[in-house]
């Protein structure tokens, strides 16, 4: 059997349904059918509507491709549905050699040998002129950054809609619970991988980590043109660029496609390849984990219904806890950020249990600061951050006895027994952003 060829078959969008169906395979392998139902809409396409979006439809099939891809990693990928340009094969190449930096990591291979689409001379797509009206579609996953941004940016005084992305079940209890109660309104969309792709992996295939915010900033635009608005906000933040580590001469980043570089690339692609009226940045990309957790304090109102924890999106709805895991990076570092900000007796009753108190978290702890192995595979805060987070509370009454703070903090001071001006710094607007000068202001208001 030759798999040596990764296919990427067919697309076609049933209008009357709203459903876009994906067809992958393998040259002499399985094939696989992913389906995508998005919400109905009252909103008339254009012809250059239509035509704008079914150049997102393509993005979207090339970017969710690399979930089947990652099965068996062969080095060569085709499109037989359409001419594949060099443009466009390059920046997706990119995503998947970058955004499958952990998964090459964790399964030991090589991609600087693997990964290239075979493209054609094919000239790149002509960008359309589109009629949209200026709404603000923002993608929500249920954790403390997208609140943040729907309450700051609710101040734009322009129309607001809230979008999450889901299974056959629905969306994550976090997700849903975040939209109703913000009492904006929102589009569900749903997504539904093939059962193939689980029997291979059951079966011993490849697989691991995707870069499922590049797919997810596609299906987002693709949603934004059929309701007919024009700018996709995301909540991605500073140290999502922050690679964890280098393996055979590449930088693996976790959070690649929540990176700047990702996004710079993404808009790039968007405003000259499909209409320059498609607007696409990260409200939050000026900001530190900290400065975020410290403007999500001011809407406890959410305490009891954000989690960032990974359990809390698990693909079996009934291995979904209905509370923080508090044995994960992402649990650890949410807890560590918003400690200088939460009062311990709140802090706690929103995680269950005071986890910079229990001496069983402290190797967990050493890695988020930098003392043990290498930064978690985890959209967590860079090292220096959780580094100055630590030696902060070291010296803050409510928090310098627990167990964690005492020991860590300890070993830090006495790294770094100066950290004030930085632990500051963390505070300040970052320039590597493209938050547009409007939208900047809210941040400065929210500070």
């Amino acid at each position: 059997m030759s798999d040596d060829l990764f296919l990427f078959e067919h697309y076609a969008f049933d209008d009357a349904k709203h459903i876009l169906h994906l067809h992958y395979g393998y040259e002499q392998g399985p094939s696989f059918e992913e389906t995508i139902v998005f919400p109905p809409s009252t909103y008339v396409l254009s012809d250059a509507d239509k035509s704008a979006l079914d150049q997102v439809f393509r993005l979207i099939f090339l970017l969710a491709g690399v979930s089947y891809y990652k099965a068996r990693a062969p080095r060569q990928l085709k499109c037989n549905a359409f001419p594949l340009d060099q443009t466009t094969a390059a920046f997706v190449e990119k995503v998947y050699r970058f955004g499958l930096g952990e998964f090459s990591y964790k399964n030991n291979l090589d991609l600087r040998d693997r990964v290239h689409f075979i493209a054609t001379d094919q000239a790149p797509p002509r960008p359309h002129t589109l009629s949209l009206s200026s709404h603000l579609l923002v993608p929500i996953g249920g954790g403390k950054d997208s609140i943040v941004s729907l309450k700051s940016l609710q101040q734009a005084q322009q129309p607001l809609t809230l979008f999450g992305l889901g299974g056959l079940s629905g969306l994550a209890t976090p997700i849903q619970a975040t939209m109703d109660l913000s009492g904006l309104p929102f589009l569900g969309l749903k997504r539904t991988l093939s059962p193939q792709l689980l029997e291979l992996n059951a079966s011993g295939a490849y697989n691991g980590h995707v870069p499922i915010t590049a797919i997810l900033s596609a299906l987002a635009v693709a949603c934004a043109l059929l309701q007919g608005m024009n700018t996709v906000v995301m909540s991605n933040e500073h140290s999502a660029s922050t690679p964890n580590l280098r393996f055979h001469d590449l930088e693996v980043n976790h959070q690649y496609s929540k990176s700047f570089a990702f996004e710079q690339d993404f808009s790039h692609y968007l405003k000259n390849y499909i209409s320059p009226q498609l607007h696409y940045f990260s409200f939050l990309r000026p900001l530190t984990e900290t400065a975020i957790a410290q403007r999500f304090s001011q809407h406890p109102k959410y305490f009891k219904v954000f989690r960032s924890c990974n359990t809390a999106f698990r693909q079996d709805v009934t291995q979904r806890p209905t509370q923080w895991c508090g044995h994960c990076p992402k649990c650890r570092f949410v807890f560590l950020a918003l400690a200088p900000f939460i009062a311990p007796t709140s802090l706690t009753g929103i995680f269950g249990a005071n986890l910079l108190d229990d001496p069983s978290q402290e190797d967990g702890y050493l890695e988020l600061c930098g003392l043990l192995n290498f930064k978690p595979f985890e959209c967590v805060g860079d090292i220096e951050e959780s580094s100055l987070l630590m030696q902060h509370l070291f010296h803050q009454d409510l928090w310098k006895d627990t167990k964690i703070v005492q020991k860590i903090g300890a070993t830090l001071q006495q790294k770094n027994p100066h950290y004030q001006e930085a632990y500051r710094q963390l505070f300040v607007l970052n320039p590597d952003h493209a938050v547009p000068e409007t939208y900047l202001s809210l941040l400065h208001a929210c500070a």
